[in-house]
């Protein structure tokens, strides 16, 4: 039994980081296919290419993008709360069909997320405010979006969800269910503070271009790093400070230049 139990578990991990290298693996096809290169800009080889994203732009297409985008970007960052599920296997009454559980109500919480902003890229599109390649087209928008993800991280809402996420075992111990139904409920209770918690680092995709690898993988190793038990609560506010900083000069500039 402790072979067949060990065996289980190491299948299951290695599905688990399978999962988020073929999602990376598929980002990387999908941005070679929209004609951009690995920073999310139009690769000069013909007027077709250039106009691939723009033929992107319907709500089946877009949001499946994001939700392969959620697993590229999201699981890495739950490793903490799986291996946090992990221990408790051990020492309490967790199961591996729990430990699923927690993992399905996690996706199933940020696959609601990537419906709700993709219909948010479709509205900005139309409105003129981001382009074929999701990358916003006023310094004014830019500037503004650096500023209001950046002024969240000052936020009691941040605090609250980024507690969650910097301590799973916490909210394990606080809201602990058995089996797989009950992973399932705490998943999808984990799922939505990790929402509450980087959110805005979905919508700085609108910055740096939805269809950016540089974007999404730098985005991805901060929220990793903010959900480190050692320095997660270190980073989170100068990391505010310096995207607020950075949307004035986005704002700034431009006048000073006209002026």
């Amino acid at each position: 039994m402790p072979i067949m139990h060990h065996s289980l578990r190491t299948a299951l991990w290695l599905g688990f980081f399978a999962i988020i290298l073929l999602s990376w693996w598929y980002l990387y096809r999908m941005a070679g296919m929209a004609g951009v290169d690995w920073i999310g800009r139009p690769q000069m080889s013909g007027a077709s290419s250039a106009m691939k994203p723009m033929v992107m732009a319907s709500f089946g297409t877009l949001f499946w993008m994001w939700a392969v985008m959620m697993a590229a970007m999201m699981l890495p960052t739950m490793v903490p709360t799986l291996a946090s599920y992990d221990k408790l296997i051990l020492s309490a009454n967790g199961t591996r069909g729990g430990w699923l559980g927690v993992l399905a109500g996690y996706l199933i919480v940020w696959v609601g997320f990537a419906a709700l902003i993709t219909l948010a890229q479709l509205g900005l599109l139309r409105g003129g405010l981001i382009n074929g390649l999701g990358s916003a087209t006023t310094t004014w928008f830019t500037g503004a979006l650096l500023i209001g993800v950046g002024a969240f991280q000052f936020s009691r809402t941040k605090d609250v969800c980024h507690g969650v996420c910097h301590s799973p075992m916490s909210y394990f111990l606080g809201h602990w269910r058995t089996g797989t139904i009950g992973g399932l409920r705490m998943g999808l209770g984990l799922g939505a503070y990790c929402v509450g918690c980087c959110w805005g680092f979905m919508a700085l995709g609108f910055v740096g271009g939805v269809m950016s690898l540089l974007w999404m993988g730098l985005a991805t190793l901060f929220m990793v790093i903010e959900k480190l038990p050692q320095i997660g609560h270190v980073v989170t506010r100068p990391a505010g400070a310096v995207l607020i900083i950075a949307g004035l000069v986005t704002i700034a500039y431009p006048l000073a230049i006209g002026g």
